[in-house]
């Protein structure tokens, strides 16, 4: 539980440049598309309260991945196919239309959340604002004979001729994996089986959610996030992960050959149901909540609850992402606020809302960074041991549950803070590690601290839209 303290009634927690709610409750992201020179996001969505309940699908668009219009709901839940919830999908552009793929929720006894079945589902629209639902939903009734209840979460996409979508499940004999569909016209499919599944619950999960498939420099990546993984020392520290897989795929007889264990995607505290799309220009843009199930939402008292996280630019490199903020960052630089040579004690920026704080510093002994309120308090300290190249983060709000990264051996470090309200994302050496942490406290002040000399260089910017 958070135990910030002093926590100022009058300080508020919504964002100037994330995506956030105006009201009601955010979670999943869903239907990352771009459709008639706008990219569209959805998102998992209760409008009438600050909190969980029946999920309809939110909306807004942007021309830049960083002004966002608010756009009325897309789905509700109502309908015969999805009478207790719009549940996680994704989008496509077909025939001049947006399509949304997604799962309808269904519940046996809604006194008992347990017990519920789940289908998938079309709808469409012709310009992207309004959408109508498939007059023959759904186009997927219910999950193979060898699955439990769970079976949701579908992403699609097209290849050569065919449309394909993965669904995330889980085995009877609760094994975690992701379903391959296929189909020619896009209403009528089939499954063709197992495109990866866990292999040990402990370290690989017993229910895929959110899965995402893709290429990069012709690596193929399996995105997503497992339930069911056992935290150990130095990772797999949230309640549930998000993560991938790096291999090889060959579409024919539906085989993903993975090269590399499950990895972590980002070692934050809020960091969950990541999704991913391809921008016109051909970069893959990922997309999550930046927040975490257990955590408490102090957001909430001003009506709304949850936030995404920036969009992040995916690089593949030796079988490893890195996320990187989008160059369009660089347009909400609204002012040059300090920058100069690192000292121990430099103060990187001060009481500051919303800021972009970026330093660099050629090969160091180990250094802390302290993030404090403007009352002094601790709030995050990031501290880096230079003979084990490990980054340890610290959070007021989470005693007894510090976060690591470990990183490749390098001349230099380079670090990027991005804070905005109540969040702050952490990237670290180009996107190599991230750490993606929700904090309330009024704000923050950036500072280094070493018991050596430091060389470097820091560069601090107001931000805003």
């Amino acid at each position: 539980m958070n135990k910030t303290k002093d926590i100022d009634e009058k300080v508020s927690y919504r964002p100037e440049y994330h995506i956030a709610p105006v009201k009601g409750w955010m979670n999943d992201p869903n239907g990352l598309v771009f459709f008639k020179g706008y990219y569209h996001v959805f998102f998992q969505y209760y409008p009438h309260k600050p909190e969980w309940g029946p999920m309809h699908w939110g909306h807004k668009r942007s021309k830049d991945l960083i002004h966002w219009e608010e756009l009325p709901v897309a789905l509700a839940p109502g309908n015969v196919e999805d009478e207790d919830g719009v549940f996680s999908g994704s989008a496509i552009v077909k025939d001049e239309k947006l399509w949304l793929v997604y799962t309808g929720h269904h519940y046996y006894d809604k006194k008992d959340k347990n017990k519920f079945w789940q289908n998938q589902n079309l709808a469409y629209s012709e310009d992207g604002i309004s959408f109508r639902k498939y007059e023959y939903n759904p186009i997927i009734s219910g999950p193979p004979m060898d699955s439990t209840h769970h079976f949701r979460d579908p992403k699609i996409w097209r290849h050569a001729d065919k449309f394909y979508i993965v669904l995330g499940n889980q085995t009877q004999n609760l094994n975690g994996r992701a379903l391959r569909y296929s189909s020619d016209d896009m209403f009528h499919w089939r499954l063709d089986g197992t495109l990866a599944q866990s292999r040990c619950t402990k370290i690989e999960g017993n229910m895929w959610e959110c899965p995402d498939f893709f290429a990069i420099n012709n690596k193929f990546i399996l995105l997503c996030s497992p339930m069911g993984i056992e935290n150990q020392e130095h990772k797999f520290k949230n309640l549930f992960q998000t993560g991938y897989f790096v291999g090889k795929y060959n579409y024919k007889n539906n085989v993903f050959r993975d090269s590399s264990d499950f990895l972590e995607l980002d070692s934050g505290h809020d960091f969950y149901a990541a999704q991913t799309m391809l921008a016109p220009d051909g970069r893959r843009i990922l997309f999550a909540w930046a927040s975490m199930w257990e955590s408490e939402f102090k957001e909430q008292r001003e009506g709304w609850a949850g936030m995404m996280c920036l969009p992040r630019n995916l690089i593949e490199k030796n079988n490893h992402l890195y996320m990187q903020p989008i160059s369009e960052m660089n347009n909400l630089r609204t002012k040059l606020l300090n920058r100069g040579k690192l000292v121990s004690g430099t103060i990187l920026s001060r009481n500051l809302s919303a800021a972009e704080v970026s330093f660099t510093i050629k090969k160091s002994l180990s250094f802390t960074i302290i993030l404090n309120d403007n009352r002094q308090h601790r709030i995050l300290t990031l501290h880096y041991n230079n003979e084990k190249n490990v980054f340890t983060l610290s959070h007021v709000d989470h005693k007894d549950d510090d976060r690591y990264v470990k990183i490749n051996s390098s001349d230099y470090l380079k670090l990027d803070f991005f804070i905005d309200k109540s969040s702050v994302e952490i990237f670290i050496q180009n996107g190599e590690a991230v750490f993606t942490e929700r904090y309330y406290a009024s704000p923050l002040g950036i500072s280094i601290l070493a018991n050596h000399k430091i060389n470097g260089e820091f560069v601090t910017y107001a931000l805003g839209m």
